[in-house]
Order: structure tokens, then sequence, then C-alpha cells
């Protein structure tokens, strides 16, 4: 960032008070971080709610008929939630955010499919699901979009490997 007399270049070139400029960078950080908080909080409520579908498996005597239907597609409704809540956190290329949206498609529709599983639709639901999982997990083994690491299989890049 270059300086002037009192003032910053921000990063479209323009000429901006030194003062405003850290003011709303503090803003954009106190932002960013409640934004991740919402995220990692959406994340803890769908790990609870996963809890409580595996104790429907143990005692579903404990629980309503039909619990199962939402107790199935609320953790995939969150999850896909949260991770999206996430990527507009950490703002990725557009590319990424593509690829983020599908994947929170892919789980929606995989919520839908556990939610309806009478619905005429339901295996239409699931047969969206599969093919957009099988989407995600091809363009990460081709390496699309090319800026992103392959995170999601948790693999890391060394110093050497850049």
């Amino acid at each position: 960032m270059q300086r002037l007399p009192g003032k910053l270049l921000d990063f479209r070139g323009e000429a901006r008070p030194a003062r405003s400029f850290t003011v709303e960078l503090i803003m954009y950080n106190r932002l960013d971080r409640a934004h991740r908080a919402i995220a990692v909080i959406s994340g803890v409520i769908t790990l609870v709610s996963c809890a409580v579908l595996l104790v429907w498996d143990a005692r579903p005597s404990l629980f309503p008929a039909r619990a199962h239907d939402v107790l199935g597609a609320f953790p995939l409704a969150m999850i896909a939630v949260a991770y999206l809540i996430y990527q507009t956190a950490h703002r990725p290329p557009v590319r990424e955010f593509l690829k983020a949206i599908m994947l929170a498609v892919a789980f929606l529709f995989w919520a839908a499919n556990q939610l309806w599983p009478d619905l005429r639709q339901a295996t239409l639901f699931n047969d969206i699901a599969i093919a957009l999982f099988v989407l995600d997990v091809f363009l990460v083994i081709i390496g699309w979009p090319p800026s992103s690491p392959d995170e999601s299989f948790a693999e890391t890049y060394s110093e050497t490997d850049r």
C-alpha cells in the first residue's frame, strides 16, 4: 500500500484519508470475525444435530414417528448453509465460490431427499445430489479451479510444491 501525505491508496488505487481507511479496516476485521463465528456456530449446531440423529438410530422409540426425516435432513441443510457462510467470510475467487455453491446445492438436494422420501421426485433429488458430489470430487481430481488447493482432501502444499 502506498502512502501519500495523510492518505493511503486502496486496492483500487484511489487515495483515501488514512484514518477512514483504518476505521474501515477495523470494521472489516470485526465483520469478518463475526462472519466466521456465525459459520462456526452453524457448524456446531450441525454437529449437535448429527448427535441427535445418531441417538435416533440407537433409540428410535424416544422420538415421534417420521422424526428421522427431519433429523436426517436438518444436518445436511445446515452444513450447506454453514459452508456458504464460511466461504463468504473467506471471499474466495469466483470459480471457487461457484464450486462451493454447487457443493451446497448437492447437500440441499440430499436433504430434500431425506425430508420427503415419499415424494415422487425424491429419487431425482437423490440422483442430482449424487451427480453434484461426483462432479465436485472430479473437479478436485483434475485441479479445477486451478487456484484451489486440494484442501477438501486434507492435503496441503509445502513451500516446494508451490
